[in-house]
């Protein structure tokens, strides 16, 4: 399990980095760049420990999803046009976040 928390941080991070790489260019403040990377991080330290018995691509979607839900509500009571692409951003890093972290936090697992 050890192996498997270390590769969704990991995963997590690179997720992180993706998503706040356009926001650094935007000019968005330090506390959004900030959120969004260590939304990411846990998101990858929960997909990493969850027992859901999904697809790693779906548990990715849904739980990504319920860690920005919070989140959300802040930024559309602000500035809702800016929800479609943090929708976007949220559906694909946490896809490909919960697709890694399956296919290589399992093979960590059994070392």
């Amino acid at each position: 399990m050890k192996r498997k928390i270390i590769v969704g941080l990991a995963f997590g991070l690179i997720a992180g980095i993706i998503d706040v790489t356009p926001m650094i260019m935007q000019n968005l403040t330090w506390d959004a760049n900030l959120s969004a990377l260590v939304m990411w991080i846990i998101a990858g330290f929960i997909i990493a420990t969850s027992e859901l018995k999904i697809r790693g691509v779906v548990k990715g979607i849904l739980l990504s999803f319920l860690l920005l839900a919070p989140t959300a509500i802040i930024i559309c009571w602000n500035q809702p046009g800016s929800m479609i692409p943090i929708v976007i951003m949220t559906l694909i890093l946490g896809s490909g976040l919960g697709h890694a972290i399956q296919k290589f936090g399992e093979k960590a697992a059994k070392r």
